[in-house]
Formats: structure tokens, sequence, C-alpha cells
């Protein structure tokens, strides 16, 4: 059977996927961030992504016994949407088109928001899903909204913004909690490994407008826990329960106007076991694998395979 490619060049990771025979096989690398420093500028983020995919790309090839590539995937933008653009995506577009044209195969571009959607549903063994409608949360750095996504005979299926963060994403409130408690960047895996260590309760209300919600105070309350002595597992476990309850004041509105349609958490801060479990238990959610969860390639890999 042919392979289909998949590159994504996002602001956090150079990745890049084969899916072959039904499986996908990826390498990735973090786009390195100084210590105490929250991301980086778009053009060091360009720099990084030329010097990093042909190492990841080589490093993806030697380890597998590739065919003929029948096609080439790429997110070529954050959002299917009107002026969604980053420069980072540049780099995988111009790599995809170059590998396309030496082999002339086709090259399919998608959002590096419907990768993650495809990469969810393939970790979680539900990729029928985009043959049917259902409400689709990607939570990250720089985006936690959630989606109605619809089965569409040209693109594969189409999404709808129905919720989102009003100021902060859940990204951002991670990485600035964990950079206030001295945690490497990007913190996700290390602040859920001091909340861990946590036993703390804590009765929190999320602060929420219709179905959006407002995460701006989480820092701040973090911030003033810290000032009053609070042991960091605590303030680790407060964020993230803070988060928890932002997501699962959103999906109880969207449950009570779409009914109990499917529902699918993506994007790198739905790694996290603590809320993951959550809302698996509370709502029967849909989460990937923690590898399928942060910003990777085999969504993109998947749906290339999909449009061929």
């Amino acid at each position: 059977m042919p392979d289909f490619l998949g590159i994504d060049t996002s602001n956090y990771t150079t990745s890049a996927a084969c899916y072959l025979n039904g499986t996908v096989e990826q390498e990735k690398l973090l786009l390195p961030v100084r210590p105490g420093e929250l991301g980086l500028r778009q053009s060091d983020a360009v720099f990084h992504h030329v010097q990093q995919l042909p190492q990841v790309l080589e490093k993806l090839y030697a380890r597998i016994d590739g065919g003929e590539i029948a096609a080439v995937g790429v997110s070529s933008r954050p959002r299917n949407q009107e002026g969604s653009y980053m420069p980072c995506f540049t780099v995988g577009m111009g790599t995809a088109r170059s590998i396309a044209l030496a082999l002339r195969v086709p090259v399919y571009c998608f959002s590096h928001q419907e990768g993650h959607i495809a990469a969810a549903l393939y970790s979680a063994k539900r990729l029928d899903l985009l043959k049917k409608r259902f409400l689709a949360f990607h939570v990250s750095g720089g985006t936690t909204e959630a989606v109605l996504v619809e089965p569409d005979h040209g693109p594969l299926f189409q999404v709808r913004i129905v919720a989102s963060s009003l100021d902060l994403k859940g990204g951002q409130a991670v990485d600035r909690v964990g950079a206030m408690l001295g945690l490497p960047f990007p913190s996700g895996k290390f602040l859920e490994e001091l909340a861990l260590q946590s036993t703390a309760k804590f009765s929190i209300r999320p602060s929420m407008k219709g179905a959006d919600c407002s995460l701006s105070g989480i820092e701040n309350q973090c911030r003033g826990l810290l000032e009053k002595g609070a042991p960091k597992e605590d303030i680790a476990r407060f964020c993230l329960l803070s988060i928890l309850a932002a997501l699962d004041g959103m999906a109880a509105k969207l449950r009570e106007e779409y009914g109990e349609i499917p529902m699918l958490f993506a994007g790198g801060v739905m790694s996290n076991g603590i809320i993951r479990s959550a809302l698996t238990e509370k709502y029967g959610a849909l989460f990937a694998e923690p590898a399928f969860s942060s910003d990777n390639a085999a969504g993109i890999a998947v749906l290339a395979s999909l449009r061929r």
C-alpha cells in the first residue's frame, strides 16, 4: 500500500509522520526555548524549523520500511478560517511542495486544528466520526475553543466555532503558571507531575459567558496563592482544576444546545491525565493518547490519505 506523508511546523514542534497500512509512524522535535522564556518569536520559530525539519524527516524514514509516497499533507495555517496565518507554517508548506513536485504527487493543505482533530480521532480509533456530527475541543497554547464538526464532501469535514476562551488560552495559563513556579517551557507535563503530589481540595467556579469561558484570572489567583506561601504542588493542582472547571462549563452548556453527540478533546493541554480522567468520566469524552494530543503531523498524514 502507498504511504502518505504529513508535515506540521507549529509554534512548538517540528513534526513529520507517515501513514502506512493504517498505522502512523511519527517523529518530532520541540523548538528550543531559552529557560525562563514563554515561547519564541515567529522569526526564531521559522529559523529552527528550517534547521530541524530535515533532521525529523531523516529520522522518520530511517526507521520505517517506507514505500511509495502517494500524497503529501501539510499544515498551512492555524485554523481553517480567512486570515488565519502564522509564518512558522510556511516552512512546512515549502518543504511539502518541494517533495510533492519532485515525486509528482499531490500536496494537500489542512489547518493545524484539523490535524489535531484527525490525530485525536485516529488515536481514539474513531475515524468513523468524520462521517458524523460531533463536538471537538482544541485546547493548546494558541487555541482554546470548541468547534462543531460536520461531514463535507469537499474538504472531508467543516468546523464552526461554537465556544471559546474570551482571553487567555489554556496552554498560556499552564505555561505562565509553570514559569511562575520555575518549571521548564512548555510546562504541561511538569505542572501535572507537581499537581499529582497534591491532595488539596478547591471549590472553583469558572468564569463563563454563555458557553464561552474566561481563563485570565487563573494566573493572578495562582500568583496570590504563591505570595501566601502555598506549596507549589497545590498551586499546580489549582491551575489544572481551574482549566478543568472552565472546560466542564463549556461542555455542559454545549451539551444543552447540541444534545449528547460525541465529544472529542484534542490539543497539547488535553494530554493532561487529571483533566482527561474527569471529562471522560462525566461526558464519555474521547481523547487522544499523549503522543497524539501534543502538536504532531499524524493527523495531517491521515487526512492526506483520506483526500487521496
